[in-house]
């Protein structure tokens, strides 16, 4: 029997499903620790014979219509994962959060796929054709702090998948301190989205800007490879202070200076935006000598993209990637436009 008497719960529960002629498969596995969730939905997927997959997480709760409306929309797009909106269980628990989960637009479904908050339809709402799921691979079963749900997701999109969700509430979602979410560190959150991040969007731009001169915008940089790094040709902030301060010295430079040509830029002379620069009025942090003058002109060629690890201003057409490869990522024309990095919303 399990610690957590969940065996004894699932037992009690067999004995009434099968009373009402729905048939259960309980499987388990002898190893005297726990295997973890990615081996627990391999293993349900493997003992199931269905053509489509529902999934739901023991601690929520389904609402009526979810299968039917789930099902009619994989039929329409069989290589998406379908998602849905949900209830927040307690109601003011995570309200940023669930506002983000119900109210992204189909677009940013994929232009949000940066983002700390993670997949931009919830695990817990995933629906999709069996086939597709063994074409994307099974769940890493890594176990207790693997991000199972965020790689699955990632390889979906590398494989070319899409995201479409049900624009109605059919999932109460629980909130409690137990949920197996929480054993997952952010520091492997963010290792991961970093290299999603390295993988897809930075080898199609030749620079870009990072928006955040602070300890977001500096661990970010810090996280990139070093031929990424190269690639930064300016920090963006708001923050008088941090202008005023006068420069950004990476703390691992071995020079705190004007890089040489050829070298890493590990050092930004802070200034307003040059003339003709139209930004809203914020501040701009330049790299020392990145053109004429040291103005920021001559930076905003084909990356002028204001990355901040709490938000990704839109900014027009000012970016609009030619994406090579294959899968909606690729050709989706705003995929690098919306918000990018986002902060944990609770």
């Amino acid at each position: 029997m399990m610690p957590d008497k969940s065996m004894t719960i699932i037992e009690k529960w067999k004995v009434k499903l099968e009373g009402s002629g729905i048939p259960v498969v309980i499987g388990g596995h002898a190893s005297p620790s726990p295997r973890g969730v990615g081996y627990s939905k391999n293993q349900a997927v493997a003992q199931s014979s269905g053509t489509y997959l529902c999934f739901l997480d023991s601690d929520d709760v389904m609402l009526p219509q979810r299968v039917r409306l789930q099902h009619e929309a994989a039929v329409q797009h069989p290589k998406s994962i379908i998602g849905c909106q949900v209830q927040r269980d307690p109601p003011n628990s995570t309200k940023r959060y669930t506002r983000w989960i119900n109210q992204l637009a189909p677009d940013q479904l994929l232009t949000q796929v940066f983002t700390s908050n993670g997949p931009t339809v919830i695990m817990p709402t995933w629906f999709c054709s069996r086939t597709w799921f063994l074409h994307v691979g099974p769940f890493d079963e890594g176990g207790k702090g693997v991000p199972e749900d965020l790689l699955f997701f990632y390889e979906h999109l590398r494989k070319g998948g899409s995201v479409f969700r049900v624009d109605h509430s059919l999932l109460l979602y629980r909130y409690h301190l137990y949920a197996t979410t929480h054993s997952v560190l952010e520091t492997t959150i963010w290792t991961h989205r970093v290299h999603f991040l390295e993988e897809q969007a930075l080898p199609r731009w030749a620079s870009f800007t990072i928006w955040n001169a602070g300890k977001q915008g500096r661990r970010l940089y810090r996280s990139l490879t070093a031929a990424n790094q190269h690639k930064v040709v300016a920090f963006c902030d708001v923050d008088r202070n941090k202008i005023k301060k006068g420069f950004y010295c990476y703390e691992d430079a071995q020079v705190c200076g004007p890089s040489r040509e050829g070298s890493p830029t590990h050092s930004w002379k802070m200034q307003p935006p040059a003339p003709g620069v139209q930004y809203r009025g914020r501040l701009l942090c330049a790299p020392h000598g990145a053109g004429p003058g040291g103005q920021f002109a001559t930076v905003g060629v084909t990356a002028l993209v204001l990355l901040r690890l709490s938000r990704l201003l839109e900014i027009g057409t000012a970016v609009r990637p030619a994406l090579t490869g294959s899968g909606p990522l690729s050709h989706h024309p705003r995929v690098l436009q919306g918000p990018f990095f986002r902060e944990e919303p609770e």
